[in-house]
This record gives structure tokens, sequence and C-alpha cells, in this order.
């Protein structure tokens, strides 16, 4: 069903909203840019329509929502332990096509990859409905088309800003009576998708054994500083370390936390005895670039990378993934079609 209503209602809906939900959106962030006089584009909470940011891609996607940077998994002392407690209210986030994927691949590894769901993961992840945003053009390192992931019907409500004017395509019958209340029945507004984008990459449907052993991963030795710019800003990377804290007035009592690792950093394949595996930058980005668009696909059915862009746009040494991509092609191929 279509609504519209002025800014100011729309206004009046989130505070009504933000009663019983946390809203996230893409937000300004004056003077956090990478450098001291850039700014930020990022996830946070919102309250007023004017905080969001339609028309610039955020550097980092939405997933630290539902999967936090640093996660308290429980706390302990001599005798017991305990969960931390969770916020009950239900959680908005206003977001693009290609991060709608992005979620679908986070289910894929927190909640069906296994006999057992992930349960903080879950815990989050169920309270979360999506309100999308449009996509009229595509940003300059998208590749979205490529990855079939341009387009999606799974969202709850469509909001378009014109002006003063908010325009809704309300698909949930969870919020039929707010939008009822505060705003008028109009046509459903429909969501523009990006049709086509400036970088195209082409995905092997197989991949060929001599790409493991290929010269083509030698340049990334030289290239890639193991950063974990990519793994940070990617909508998709979901590895993550556990570490235990120690509290000083009490060495006995503590807390359990999960981190964001990556495995393009240094000491992610690291064991005990101080082995480890893939030493080199050229062998990380090979299994990073496999798993995004091969091992992911034969396990799921569908590729891990949803072409989002945001690795080429973070990466200091100008690494293009699309490139990678397409080079992965060419060889499996023996040169394409």
């Amino acid at each position: 069903m279509g609504f519209q209503m002025a800014k100011d209602e729309f206004n009046l809906l989130l505070k009504k909203l933000g009663k019983s939900n946390r809203i996230f959106a893409p937000k300004l962030y004056k003077g956090a840019g990478k450098f001291s006089d850039t700014d930020l584009v990022a996830y946070g909470e919102i309250n007023y329509i004017d905080d969001i940011i339609f028309d610039t891609k955020t550097s980092f996607s939405a997933k630290e929502i539902v999967f936090p940077i640093n996660q308290t998994m429980f706390y302990f002392t001599e005798e017991e332990y305990r969960e931390p407690a969770i916020d009950e209210r239900g959680i908005i986030i206003f977001l693009r096509a290609c991060d709608i994927h992005a979620f679908k691949r986070l289910d894929a590894i927190f909640l069906e990859n296994g006999p057992y769901k992930d349960n903080y993961y879950e815990k989050l992840r169920k309270k979360v409905k999506f309100f999308l945003m449009e996509c009229a053009e595509s940003f300059s390192s998208c590749f979205c088309v490529s990855m079939n992931t341009n387009r999606t019907e799974e969202y709850s409500v469509f909001v378009r800003k014109e002006n003063d004017t908010v325009f809704c395509q309300v698909k949930d019958n969870d919020f039929l009576s707010v939008f009822n209340h505060y705003g008028m029945t109009c046509k459903d507004p429909v969501p523009d998708f990006v049709s086509d984008n400036t970088i195209q990459v082409k995905i092997p449907s197989d991949i060929s054994e001599k790409l493991y052993n290929s010269s083509m991963w030698d340049e990334y030795n030289q290239r890639c500083i193991a950063c974990g710019r990519c793994n940070i800003s990617c909508p998709t990377c979901s590895c993550f370390t556990v570490q235990d804290i120690f509290y000083r007035d009490n060495p006995a009592s503590g807390e359990r936390q999960r981190v964001w690792a990556g495995c393009l950093i240094d000491g992610f394949t690291e064991m005990a005895g101080g082995h480890g595996f893939r030493q080199s930058k050229g062998d990380r980005m090979r299994f990073k670039a496999m798993h995004k668009i091969y091992d992911f696909r034969r396990r799921f059915g569908f590729d891990m990378c949803v072409g989002c862009g945001r690795c080429d746009d973070v990466c200091p040494e100008y690494i293009s993934f699309p490139g990678i991509i397409n080079k992965v092609y060419e060889t499996s191929t023996e040169g394409g079609e």
C-alpha cells in the first residue's frame, strides 16, 4: 500500500516507531573521515528523516548492527557465568538492495552453516525489519548487476524522499496502522533499481585447478599490505576471533568477547606452536576471492560477494576486487569465451 506525507509527519512517525525500535540509517559524521578535514557516512541511530543520507554510499555496511565489532558473549566469575542482557526493542534499518542481499549471506553463515544456529546473531537478527532505500543510479565502484543483487523484494517498507514530501510503499502489515495514522494513501511508489554498472564482472561457473598455483596471485605479495580494510568494510565478511578479558580487581572474573577478524590480516591463521597457513599476501587474496565467488556458492547456491564496491573504495593500494574476479574468469576459461 502506498502512502505520502510531509517530512514533519514522517518525523512524527519515526518518533512513534522509535518508542519500540532502534532506527538505523546512513548518517553523516562530520570530521570523522579518513583525513582530518573529511567526513564519514556510516550507519548510526537516527531520529529525523533529514538525518538520513540518501545520496551517498556508506563506507561501512550495516552488518555491525547484528554482528557487533566487539560483542560480549558472557560474563564469568569463579562460581558462575551469565549472558548480557540485550535491548528488547526491535531494529529498523534503512538500506539498499545490495545490503539487503548481504544479510542473506550473513544469515547463511550464522544460521544455516551447520547443525547449530549462532545464538548471538539470531537474537539480534530476528528483531530486524528492512526499510528500502532505492538506487536510481549506480555508484562508481559498484558491480551489483553482475552479482544479481541490484534488485530485491525482501523489505518491509520502501521510502523515497522528494523535497519536503515522503513517499512510502508498505508491504509489512505490522507497519500499516502507524502509516495510516500519519500518512495519506496514494498510488504505490515503485522503487528504482540500478540496471547497469560502469564496472562489470564475469563469474566463472567452475574453477580450474591451475588457478590455485597461478602467478596471477604473486602481484598481491607486493601490493597488499594486509591492513584488513576490505574485510572490515565488506557487508558479508563474517570471521571473528574469541578472547577472554580478565578484570584487574579480580583476575578470576571477566568476560568473553568475540571480535571481528579477517583473512587478509596478519595472525588470522596462526595456531598453537607458532604454526600458520597462508603466510603470503597472495595466498590470502586467493582465499578471499575463492570464498566470495566460488566456495560459498558451492555450499549455498549463490555468491557471497554482493558487488557493493566498498572494498575498492577503502583499499589504500587501489586493488580492484572486480579486477581480480575478471582475472579469475580469464584464467579459469583459458582466455574467456
